[in-house]
């Protein structure tokens, strides 16, 4: 059955949705008793308005051995940790250099250290004393301490950029790898503790790129240079290989406490497993159910495995949402518990009312950002909120074009969250836009500059050249176009020639095309964009045939409501313009904005009413997640096995996204995703087709 959607006429799921039970109103009140030991500390800290429920006051007084807190999203697990530091100093008169407290970002450890400074207990030296900070501030102060003073710290992604450049120039490859791709790379690769000499090299780019690995790491050797990955790679060489410092240090940390477990990669782990000993009084605090960082080294093994890794671990399991309505806790639970590889878990809920999530599938991409910005635009005008109450969240960044077209055309304020560029200056997709600048502005040298990989030619040599002879022209008093110097390069052989003459004439082509006519002309054919991808697997590392094919069809898509292609280069500057005041501002987070973030981006983050768009099959579980988990491996048994871990992070990508929503959620799938007719994700499906099955 469908109803209309009431602000905008959509239609809606009318499913029955799932709804969380209550949680137990118990907190420390009555949980703790006057003639307990502890006493004194819980009701200083009902004074100071925290109050904690009974898994959490369970994980508080837990402090001796192995301790897996499994925290469910919304459960207060910053509460938990600050509070059980607080216990340590307080009751168990532990010495506060005694305590190490790790985190993964400056700000959760900047909200750690201010949430720690309100407890009872805990003076202003006590907090200088303690160990609290990221992973990589905390080790790189013990590298300065043991011997790496000399080396400096390699911060700029600009640097780390033009070293790589350096090396392709070097390796005459500087137009064929996409920079940041090969940088992502290297990072995996050192968070999974793999030297250069532990990579495949069956073909040439595995070569190529296993020789580009080596010359960057002999970089920063030989500059005495450490980037953030190197941080946690020596830490562990060190400690792997100095008993002395070992024994020191697990003397230093005898009470060791981890935030966001679940986001630890191998060698973050392994260092943790030196550390811990002998005490072994470790606390882990995490949610296998939010493990969606693979691409970077994390795997949701290392916290299901964590009880084998320190025999005699506790486990507590923090159950009780505080975040959430019970519609969207009990959305959250239907979702999640179809994973096989977790540990067992219901979330229950605090909140006794709220409004269900709301399914609705527009006919297209266009249509559901129509729906979408009513809701918002209806909602703010009224004054029930504002612009930096929603969110919308997405698998991928292509998802979210048609959405981020309308928000600049109706002028709506926006914040790209973690989101480097936007789509349009994608790697992929610039090549095809400056082959249609060209054609409008023939004179354009970034544009120029941009297209000439695709013609195997050097970016360096032939601007360098065409800057040269232009100059010359107009010294003589002769105007010509940057393009038209293609046709007059030297040192070319003949074929080469003409295949420049047949691009150069094809440019000029496009100018009486409409752009989505103009896009097709240049990926189409034997020298089309397309061919050229499918042919060099430089460019195309790491990147998945299905996300390459999805992100140009989107580029084509985004042409389609435009008859003029100088209308349409210009709205795209329009967008790229709106997206460079996005990062100059100073406080993103006060900024009344709609957030626009990737579900990996979102992980952390809450908002009052959210949008999750785009919840198709194909997009989650996106194919190409699919596709590389075949691709990895050989026998039918071990293939099978990694597409079922593959849909099991693509499941909690899901899960995550639904989780972040406190008060309102709306999920979309458009029936037709680039005129393709694409089906309900299959996470959905399994929520209702067992709702029906236990009714």
């Amino acid at each position: 059955m469908q109803t209309k959607h009431p602000l905008t006429s959509q239609p809606v799921v009318s499913e029955k949705v799932p709804k969380a039970k209550l949680a137990e109103p118990k907190s420390t009140k009555e949980l703790v008793k006057e003639s307990d030991a502890d006493a004194f500390y819980f009701r200083a800290l009902e004074n100071k308005h925290i109050y904690l429920n009974e898994q959490q006051v369970k994980a508080v007084r837990q402090t001796d051995g192995p301790l897996l807190v499994l925290a469910g999203a919304g459960s207060g697990k910053t509460s938990v940790l600050t509070a059980r530091a607080g216990y340590l100093l307080s009751v168990q008169k532990v010495r506060a250099e005694r305590i190490l407290l790790l985190t993964f970002t400056k700000k959760a450890a900047g909200e750690l250290k201010d949430r720690l400074g309100l407890l009872p207990g805990v003076s202003k030296h006590s907090l200088r004393s303690m160990a609290v900070g990221t992973f990589h501030s905390i080790f790189l102060k013990l590298l300065y301490q043991h011997g790496y003073e000399h080396m400096k710290l390699l911060t700029s992604e600009k640097q780390k950029q033009v070293a790589v450049k350096m090396i392709l120039k070097d390796m005459a490859l500087k137009e064929e790898y996409d920079v940041e791709t090969l940088l992502a790379q290297f990072s995996y690769y050192k968070n999974m503790m793999k030297s250069p000499e532990d990579l495949p090299a069956a073909s040439s780019v595995e070569k190529e790129v296993k020789t580009i690995y080596q010359r960057y790491e002999e970089y920063k050797q030989s500059r005495n240079l450490l980037d953030f990955d190197d941080i946690l790679y020596e830490v562990y060489k060190l400690l792997k290989e100095n008993e002395e410092i070992r024994s020191k240090l697990q003397e230093r940390f005898q009470y060791i406490l981890v935030d966001e477990f679940q986001d630890s990669n191998l060698v973050q782990y392994e260092v943790l497993k030196m550390l811990a000993p002998p005490s072994q009084h470790i606390m882990a605090v995490g949610d296998d159910d939010q493990t969606i960082y693979q691409f970077r080294g994390s795997h949701h093994r290392l916290i299901l495995d964590f009880p084998k890794e320190f025999p005699g671990t506790k486990i507590v399991t923090l159950i009780t949402n505080y975040r959430s309505n019970p519609y969207i806790v009990g959305l959250g639970n239907d979702i999640i518990k179809h994973n096989q590889q977790r540990h067992d878990k219901t979330l229950l809920a605090v909140h006794t009312r709220g409004v269900a999530p709301r399914f609705f599938r527009p006919d297209t991409t266009v249509e559901e950002a129509t729906c979408i910005l009513d809701v918002i635009q209806s909602q703010v005008a009224s004054g029930k909120r504002k612009y930096r109450d929603f969110a919308v969240i997405y698998r991928t960044h292509a998802v979210s074009r048609a959405l981020m077209d309308q928000l600049v055309w109706k002028d709506i304020p926006f914040i790209l969250h973690s989101q480097k560029q936007v789509f349009y200056e994608n790697g992929l997709v610039k090549p095809i836009l400056d082959c249609l600048r060209l054609a409008f502005y023939p004179d354009d040298l970034d544009a120029l500059a941009g297209i000439l990989p695709t013609l195997y030619l050097s970016k360096e040599k032939v601007l360098n050249e065409v800057i040269d002879q232009r100059f010359t022209d107009r010294m003589r008093g002769v105007e010509k176009p940057a393009l038209a110097y293609l046709l007059d390069l030297s040192k070319l052989p003949s074929y080469q020639k003409e295949r420049i003459a047949e691009k150069v004439s094809a440019i000029q082509s496009l100018k009486h095309l409409s752009p989505a006519e103009a896009i097709r002309k240049i990926r189409e054919g034997n020298d089309g964009y397309d061919k050229y991808l499918q042919d060099n697997h430089r460019k195309t590392f790491t990147l998945q045939k299905e996300l390459v094919q999805e992100t140009l069809d989107e580029l084509y898509d985004s042409a389609k409501p435009f008859k003029d292609s100088a209308k349409y280069l210009a709205f795209i500057d329009r967008i790229i313009k709106k997206q460079q005041e996005n990062g100059l501002k100073n406080h993103i987070d006060q900024e009344d904005a709609i957030r626009l973030t990737t579900v990996h981006g979102a992980k952390g983050l809450e908002f009052p009413c959210v949008f999750l768009i785009g919840t198709s099959d194909g997009i989650i579980p996106h194919n190409s997640s699919l596709e590389a988990a075949e691709d990895r491996m050989s026998d039918q048994q071990n293939k099978k096995a990694k597409i079922a871990e593959a849909i099991e992070e693509e499941r909690r990508l899901l899960y995550v996204g639904v989780s972040r929503a406190m008060e309102e959620l709306y999920v979309s799938s458009p029936r037709f995703f680039r005129s393709k007719p694409l089906p309900m994700t299959r996470f959905l499906k399994e929520v209702y087709e067992s709702k029906k099955t236990s009714d």
